[in-house]
């Protein structure tokens, strides 16, 4: 490692971060530079690859595991691996890991799965989505990583496109209000702290990623990497808002958009990745882009690879996502700037945000994972917490065919009660996409509670619970016994692309098994689903009762708390529901409005509606 701590500014902690970045940039040789620039994936990545090549960060993808069901501190001696190889270059410059972190540490076995954003738009508490962020960050710190692929801050315009369930709401203002996660994950700035500048709390917390820069949710018929076809003051007011709130907290990082606006894709966007987010919101952290993006910027994918370099880093991305092809992108990097296509100037300026971030974030003192950290995965007050998300996120759309006679709450001591349904004991189906897998998993993928197991735990003695995945015939046949039934229906895991849908029905003949109970015993639908779907009128004529669950996560027990009266709905809807998808795109501020439930629809015990006004009160 080059010269001493007495002779580098650099490695002076009581030294400006400025003067800290001005002083390692001007040791720094290009290879070192693009580097810096190239985060690669954990299965391509070894000590000495990292050494050599100067890798700036290291990912991993969804469902990239050290291996199956590894411990948080297998995560740790992995990661830190990696970082001493890092260590041991001539300029001993820290990686920065990068994990998503969507609703909980989601990868990792073990780890609190909290709801999905659509299910936190629900309990509009900007404070609960806070203290997620803060629970989130220390499990996050303890497997080593020290950054968190989140908020997905895009506005719901559309629920046929596969990532609704990552947006809070399709409402720019409940957007920006809940922007809070990025205080959650990164500490919240002192007054004075200038706008636009990163920000890191200390070790217990992650640098942040405002995604998906700019207009991810609002491409033409909710097709995922779509058009956004929007004039520039409809993409401000819908789509970057939440932006500015997240650079108001110090936001540390953003992602570049896989969509495009009007035809020009983010990733190649000087306009809006330079000229709109740096200069004139003043954004002093790093761009990150998303995964293989370069790749899509030409047709067929993967093709001009060097032109897809060289347009996207002009553009404004200053770390690439490559994650696998480093040696190409290296190689096409650097000949773009010896043949003078890729300024050094704008190598200079990525690699000064990037260590800007990495001198923010602590990486230089703090290397190495806090190992004392390891207790807060999948903790008691954590899953609590989780408990406490879920219930706040329920929304009641129906209580009761007659308003005068409520069903819910239910009887906990009814002498006998049928559970049924595909998402009455599914693990995986509760926490959908993002999930230990990329695109989710079915089944028992972690440590949690069903809502099966919640009810067990929550109901009387004396009472007789009886699970049958699919309702028998037999079962269906002698329905005297039953007080009520709770039928869990929805959709199965998906994410991204794999989840678009023209359709938006629920799957598994899910209104078949809802109508065939609710014709023979009073019934509970307990719908699981990351966006509004389509209800089909004998689901709602014939059903008791109607909530609204999302994509809960771990703890079951947040909604048996609720549907049995120990606490009250509180959630409102935070998209329209539509009644046909030849309505879509339907939203609140359409001129033509006429859902099914609008948005801000819920019911409680106490007051029947429980419907509130939107919030316009930005941070």
């Amino acid at each position: 490692m080059e010269g001493s701590n007495e002779t580098c500014v650099y490695k002076n902690q009581d030294a400006p971060v400025e003067a800290r970045v001005k002083d390692l940039l001007s040791r720094m040789t290009l290879p070192e530079k693009i580097g810096q620039m190239t985060q690669i994936e954990r299965v391509v990545t070894t000590h000495p690859v990292i050494t050599d090549y100067f890798i700036g960060s290291v990912l991993n993808g969804g469902g990239s595991w050290p291996f199956e069901d590894a411990k948080t501190s297998d995560w740790a001696d992995m990661i830190d691996g990696y970082q001493n190889a890092a260590l041991a270059s001539r300029l001993g410059i820290p990686i920065i890991y990068g994990i998503d972190a969507v609703h909980g540490n989601n990868n990792v076995y073990g780890a609190t799965i909290f709801p999905h954003n659509i299910g936190l738009g629900a309990t509009r508490d900007a404070d609960l989505i806070r203290r997620i962020g803060a629970a989130t960050a220390l499990e996050v710190r303890a497997c080593g990583a020290h950054w968190a692929f989140a908020p997905c801050v895009a506005a719901l315009r559309d629920p046929r496109w596969g990532r609704s369930y990552e947006s809070y709401s399709e409402d720019t203002d409940i957007i920006c209000e809940l922007s809070t996660l990025v205080w959650g994950l990164q500490g919240e700035p002192p007054k004075e702290h200038p706008n636009g500048y990163p920000f890191l709390a200390g070790r217990n917390n992650v640098v942040a990623c405002a995604k998906h820069f700019v207009g991810d949710g609002g491409t033409d018929k909710g097709i995922n990497e779509g058009n956004t076809i929007a004039s520039y003051e409809e993409l401000e007011k819908i789509h970057l808002a939440p932006y500015l709130n997240c650079l108001s907290q110090g936001v540390s990082t953003v992602m570049a958009s896989y969509s495009s606006w009007n035809g020009s894709k983010l990733h190649s966007d000087y306009f809006l990745l330079t000229e709109l987010l740096k200069q004139n919101l003043g954004f002093k952290g790093f761009v990150i882009s998303d995964w293989e993006a370069l790749e899509r910027l030409s047709e067929p994918f993967g093709s001009n690879y060097r032109n897809c370099v060289k347009i996207s880093v002009n553009a404004g991305v200053d770390m690439v996502m490559v994650p696998f092809k480093y040696e190409q992108f290296i190689k096409d990097l650097t000949d773009l700037v010896e043949s003078g296509e890729v300024k050094m100037s704008r190598i200079d300026d990525a690699v000064e945000r990037i260590l800007r971030v990495k001198f923010v974030a602590g990486l230089f003192e703090h290397p190495l994972t806090d190992r004392s950290l390891l207790g807060t995965v999948g903790c008691k007050e954590h899953r609590e917490l989780a408990r406490e998300s879920v219930r706040k996120s329920l929304v009641l759309l129906k209580n009761g065919k007659n308003s005068e006679k409520p069903f819910l709450p239910l009887d906990r001591n009814a002498k006998r009660i049928l559970v049924t349904g595909t998402h009455a004991d599914d693990l995986g189906y509760q926490c959908g996409g993002w999930t230990k897998a990329w695109f989710g998993l079915s089944g028992r993928i972690t440590i949690g509670t069903t809502l099966l197991d919640a009810i067990k735990a929550a109901v009387g003695d004396k009472t007789e619970v009886i699970y049958e995945k699919t309702p028998s015939e037999e079962t269906l046949a002698s329905v005297q016994g039953f007080s009520y039934a709770i039928v869990a229906v929805g959709e199965t895991p998906y994410a991204e692309t794999l989840g678009d849908n023209s359709e938006l029905t629920i799957p598994l003949n899910g209104n078949d098994i809802v109508t065939a109970v609710a014709e023979k015993i009073p019934t509970l639908v307990v719908l699981f689903s990351g966006r509004p779907l389509v209800l089909d009128p004998p689901v709602l004529d014939k059903t008791e009762g109607l909530v609204a669950a999302w994509l809960p996560g771990t703890e079951g027990q947040g909604m048996s708390d609720v549907i049995f009266g120990d606490y009250d709905f509180e959630g409102n809807l935070p998209v329209s529901w539509f009644k046909r998808v030849d309505q879509l795109p339907l939203t609140a501020d359409a001129n033509l409005y006429d859902p099914l439930f609008p948005l801000g629809f819920g019911l409680n015990y106490n007051s029947g509606e429980n419907s509130k006004p939107v919030l316009t009160s930005p941070i």
